[in-house]
C-alpha cells in the first residue's frame, strides 16, 4: 500500500488501531496497563469499540468471502456491513470512498489496509472447513499469540488469511 513514504515509528495504521484496541480494552476492564504505568478511570467514559470502517474494491467478492465464514453480512446499495455480537465493521464501498465529497474517512486508507482478528468459538477443523467454504489458504499459523482477552494477558491459536481486498484476517481461538 502507497503511503507517500515511510511512517515515522508508531504513527502507523496498525499502530493506531492497536493503540485504541488497546485503549478500550483497559477503559472497559477498568484495569492497568500490563507495566502497571496507566490505570483506567472507572468512569463514564470508553467502553468498548462499537464499528470500524475500512474501504473496499471488490464488493461482491467480500460479501461472499464474509458470508462463506459465517459472518452476518448486511449489503445494499448504501453499505455493506459485518455484524458479530455488539460490534460491526463497516466497509466503504467504492462508490462512496472514491467521491472527493466522502470526508468521512481515513485520508490514506486503501482497499487492503485492514487487520482484523476475530474470536473463533469453534473448534480448528469448523474453523478450516469455514476457511475452505470461503476459498481462504491460511498463510501462517497455527501459531501461539497473545490476544485481546483479560486485557491482553490471555494466549491463544490463531492462523492468518487473506480476504479478498487482501485485508489480513485472523482467528485466535482461546
Amino acid at each position: 500500500m502507497a503511503t507517500g513514504g515511510p511512517q515515522p515509528a508508531g504513527r502507523t495504521r496498525r499502530a493506531f488501531i492497536k493503540r485504541v484496541v488497546a485503549a478500550g480494552a483497559l477503559a472497559s476492564a477498568g484495569a492497568s496497563r500490563i507495566d502497571g504505568s496507566l490505570a483506567a478511570q472507572p468512569s463514564a467514559g470508553i467502553r468498548s469499540i462499537d464499528h470500524v470502517s475500512f474501504p473496499m474494491e471488490n464488493t461482491q467478492a467480500m460479501v461472499a468471502f464474509y458470508r462463506a465464514l459465517g459472518m452476518d453480512v448486511l449489503h445494499d446499495d448504501r453499505r455493506c456491513h459485518l455484524r458479530f455480537g455488539d460490534q460491526k465493521i463497516h466497509f466503504h464501498q467504492p462508490h462512496m470512498w472514491r467521491r472527493e465529497s466522502f470526508t468521512l474517512r481515513g485520508p490514506t486508507a486503501l482497499p487492503g489496509c485492514g487487520d482484523f482478528c476475530f474470536v473463533w468459538d469453534g473448534t480448528p477443523e469448523s474453523l478450516q472447513a469455514a476457511l475452505d467454504r470461503a476459498g481462504a489458504e491460511v498463510i501462517e499459523g497455527p501459531a501461539e499469540r497473545v490476544g485481546g482477552r483479560s486485557g491482553g494477558t490471555t494466549t491463544g491459536t490463531s492462523v492468518y488469511v487473506r480476504d479478498p481486498d487482501r485485508n489480513l484476517v485472523e482467528f485466535i481461538r482461546y
